[in-house]
């Protein structure tokens, strides 16, 4: 079963997240801050990260930082999805290294979408 991992510290935003994404047939993990994050992560080496910026701990652009400079979780995939529709928030998140961005409130098929598509996209080198 594929493992995808949410970071996300609104109650409501992670219910959201984590029902659809059970009911679409993942096994969701969640992290609550970015340091739980990351070592959540580390630990259980999941498929995809949905990742949040506005974080307890390190921020969502941190934990993307942390994430893709080791080598055991550079390769997982990371979508940031955030509430900030700044274009430098955008430009910020995919200098951290994140692989994709949605915008809240989340439109669940293009989530879908862009989760499959970089699932069968194969782990980067």
């Amino acid at each position: 079963m594929t493992k995808i991992l949410c970071v996300e510290d609104n109650e409501d935003n992670l219910f959201a997240l984590h029902k659809r994404l059970s009911l679409a047939g993942f096994e969701v993990k969640v992290a609550t801050n970015g340091t739980e994050g990351v070592d959540w992560a580390k630990t259980l080496r999941p498929h995809l990260i949905v990742m949040d910026l506005r974080l307890p701990g390190f921020d969502g652009w941190e934990a993307t930082r942390r994430l893709k400079s080791q080598p055991e979780t550079k390769h997982i995939p990371i979508i940031v999805v955030t509430a900030d529709t700044s274009e430098k928030s955008r430009e910020k998140s995919f200098a951290a290294g994140c692989d994709d961005y949605e915008l809240k409130p989340v439109d669940f098929e293009k989530l879908f979408k862009k989760i499959h598509s970089l699932l069968s996209r194969g782990p980067k080198a």
